[in-house]
């Protein structure tokens, strides 16, 4: 069974910087990939950035060029580099991933928001703050 833990969320003033984690148990999914979503209060849940096994990577629009997906395959750890944070990156954020070898493909071409349903592991949210 997976296990997904996040960590590192925190409040920061605008334009700050945070690296979210994602620690991995029972992940064994050579040809998946995994994603970072947030929910704000009152908000939808939205796709923040994916990256397959391959280390390809996918942004929505509102953080490309502010937040970096990577992972660390031997310490089996997922992050999330975020900068020049603004007041409207305020949510819960959120890990997941897949098996599935044909998901990446998929939320390039549909966006993260209309796979998400396609990832089977959720961890259970670290907490963005940023104030102006």
């Amino acid at each position: 069974q997976v296990q997904l833990v996040e960590s590192g969320g925190g409040s920061v003033q605008a334009g700050g910087s945070l690296r979210l984690s994602c620690a991995a148990s029972g992940y064994t999914y050579s040809s998946g990939c995994m994603g970072w979503f947030r929910q704000a209060p009152g908000k939808e849940r939205e796709g923040v950035a994916a990256i397959n096994s391959e280390g390809s990577t996918y942004y929505a629009d509102s953080v490309k060029g502010r937040f970096t997906i990577s992972k660390d395959n031997a310490k089996n750890t997922l992050y999330l580099q975020m900068n020049s944070l603004k007041p409207e990156d305020t949510a819960m954020y959120y890990c997941a991933a897949s098996p599935s070898p044909t998901l990446f493909s998929l939320l390039v071409v549909f966006g993260l928001e209309a796979t998400q349903k396609r990832f089977s592991s959720w961890g259970q949210g670290t907490q963005v703050t940023v104030s102006s």
